[in-house]
């Protein structure tokens, strides 16, 4: 470990900061992990793309089809090719001593931080001592700092009082707050410098930063469906809003509309995975199949998906995408 438990808030403080994408977990058709494609990616988003850092195997990655190893191995991978520095690893599962054991390995093997998302509670009486007792029982097990997620598929929303109390854990250094914005910006306002602040909305982003002044975009998949080697607007939007010059950084956010309405219109109600995995391979990076119960595009669909990417005005490099 690069700190210790009593340090960790001013490390990512220091550390935790920029553009983190959540990685899809590519599959062949098999099945089995595609590591090679998952390498691949994990390059070019941080070599090509500016991508600061990654979350490694979260729901966008598949971790709920995912065997203990095969998540131990994911974590491995991005550790060994971008680094510790660079990755922040999912250890979300309902069973805490999962939770605990993907905790230890994350910090044994190098990583700076990690992700538990809030559990799916079945009885709600007592909630927020529960969920107190459940942050307290990982932090007390490991050293490496701690990314809350509290999301609507838990049944619940964490409160911004609750969210500050266990933020004051010493190891517990951020959150992916994924609420309505009023709850996110009264969270920001209460946590002081003891938490950092994050939701994994692109469409917020600028408005986060120019008006609640983040400097963490934590995360989805928009920092690599986006953008390009020759068109990084998102990465160019995010510095010039970092450095002030908010006039210039809103008209290159909103020349980025066409993209997004793209995006968002061509994906089909409960395919999620599998049209961002095939617009990655209309981008020429590995996207491949999802496991089950995840569904796969149709033909249908993903001709409608091809002819928005093409009428986007995403800037394309000189190359041939895997799903021409």
């Amino acid at each position: 470990m690069k700190y210790s438990r009593k340090d960790a808030k001013a490390y990512a403080r220091q550390h935790l900061s920029g553009i983190w994408a959540a990685a899809q977990t590519p599959f062949n058709p098999d099945l089995s992990i595609d590591e090679a494609g998952l390498r691949r990616n994990l390059r070019h988003w941080v070599d090509d793309l500016g991508v600061d850092g990654v979350f490694v195997t979260g729901k966008q990655g598949e971790f709920f089809s995912m065997s203990l190893a095969e998540r131990k191995r994911t974590f491995e991978i991005a550790v060994d090719e971008i680094g510790g520095a660079r990755t922040i690893l999912s250890c979300s599962d309902q069973n805490l001593s999962t939770v605990i054991e993907l905790a230890k390995h994350a910090q044994a093997i190098g990583s700076d931080f990690i992700v538990v998302h809030a559990p799916v509670l079945h009885f709600l009486s007592a909630q927020d001592e529960t969920l107190m007792a459940y942050y307290r029982a990982v932090s007390e097990q490991v050293d490496i700092g701690i990314a809350m997620w509290s999301h609507p598929d838990s049944g619940y929303l964490m409160s911004p009082d609750l969210c500050a109390r266990v933020a004051d854990l010493p190891n517990i250094v951020a959150i992916k707050y994924s609420v309505p914005r009023e709850m996110y910006a009264k969270l920001t306002r209460l946590a002081g410098d003891k938490l950092i602040v994050s939701t994994a909305s692109e469409d917020e982003w600028f408005d986060n930063i120019v008006e609640l002044n983040w400097r963490l975009y934590l995360c989805s998949s928009p920092p690599y469906v986006y953008q390009t080697a020759i068109d990084r607007r998102m990465r160019d939007y995010t510095d010039l809003a970092f450095k002030g010059d908010v006039a210039r950084a809103k008209a290159i956010r909103d020349s980025l509309d066409p993209v997004r309405e793209a995006f968002k219109r061509t994906r089909p109600p409960e395919k999620f995975h599998a049209h961002s995995k095939y617009w990655q391979e209309l981008l020429g990076q590995a996207g491949g199949a999802v496991r089950p119960p995840l569904l796969e595009l149709s033909d249908a669909e993903k001709e409608a998906t091809r002819r928005a990417f093409e009428s986007c005005g995403l800037k394309l490099p000189n190359v041939r995408s895997s799903a021409a």
